[in-house]
């Protein structure tokens, strides 16, 4: 873990501790309290390019404004509802007409609200909240049959620590965007780690067949920073789950899969 992951873990498990019997914590309040605690940092992130401040102002900001646009979208629903009892109990069409043009902006509004909540802001796939509120039960349990591959770089911290986290954080949109090609549900899951979840049907060789096939084209590219150039690679890991498995004994059982496709990789790429 680096530097600014470890400085980020630190100031979260803070907050978190310190909201732990808050009731109802908004993302305003939270991203306050976030901010008491960056700042209690200030030795450590002293410099204002530094990557660790700069992820904790843009993640505050983040959630300052999206409590804005919800609240915001909350009162022109409630301003909607009025006006619509007032157009119904004076049939008044004009009225009525402005409701339905208002209601449907509205409609555009959430949906990129909701875009915005589920999707991961570096990669633009999809992100864990999206797994848990739309493939998961409250038990966080599959609704639905399908396969789940996970997806692990390989030598992500030797380029990380090579060539810097920019260069790092190009690598991983890269590999989203060549993810993406796949037309299944992607997910950033963590670091470095996609899992990719399709439909009922897949099997698990078809999965592996389909990412090895991308593997192979990904590893022919050449990646360039500055004057020099590298290449990356991901280890697969697959599992057919069925409705009422647990997403973390699937990821687990996919985990395995993919540790031993890691071990081949990395002899083919090391000769070792």
């Amino acid at each position: 873990m680096s530097t600014d992951d470890k400085l980020l873990k630190i100031i979260s498990n803070e907050t978190k501790d310190s909201i732990s019997d808050f009731s109802i914590v908004t993302p305003s309040v939270y991203a306050s309290i976030f901010s008491k605690y960056a700042a209690n940092h200030n030795k450590i992130i002293d410099n204002e390019n530094d990557l660790a401040h700069d992820l904790i102002l843009n993640e505050c900001s983040n959630l300052t404004n999206m409590q804005n646009q919800t609240s915001k979208g909350v009162q022109q629903l409630s301003d909607n509802t009025d006006k619509a009892i007032s157009a119904i109990k004076n049939s008044d069409e004009a009225l009525l007409g402005e409701v339905l043009k208002e209601t449907n902006e509205l409609r555009i509004e959430i949906s990129k609200l909701k875009e915005a909540v589920y999707k991961d802001e570096l990669t633009h796939v999809y992100n864990r909240k999206w797994v848990h509120d739309t493939m998961l039960d409250e038990d966080n349990k599959f609704l639905k049959d399908g396969t789940l591959s996970i997806i692990d770089l390989n030598f992500f911290k030797l380029i990380n620590d090579t060539y810097g986290h920019i260069v790092g954080d190009k690598v991983l949109m890269f590999i989203a965007n060549q993810l993406k090609q796949t037309q299944e549900s992607v997910v950033r899951y963590g670091g470095d780690e996609f899992i990719i979840i399709s439909k009922d049907g897949v099997s698990i060789d078809d999965a592996f067949k389909k990412l090895n096939n991308l593997r192979e084209k990904i590893i022919s590219k050449k990646l360039k920073s500055g004057n020099n150039s590298f290449k990356v690679s991901f280890s697969i890991g697959a599992y057919e789950f069925k409705k009422g498995d647990s997403l973390s004994d699937t990821i687990e059982l996919a985990d395995k899969n993919m540790y031993e496709d890691k071990i081949k990789i990395k002899k083919i790429i090391t000769g070792i």
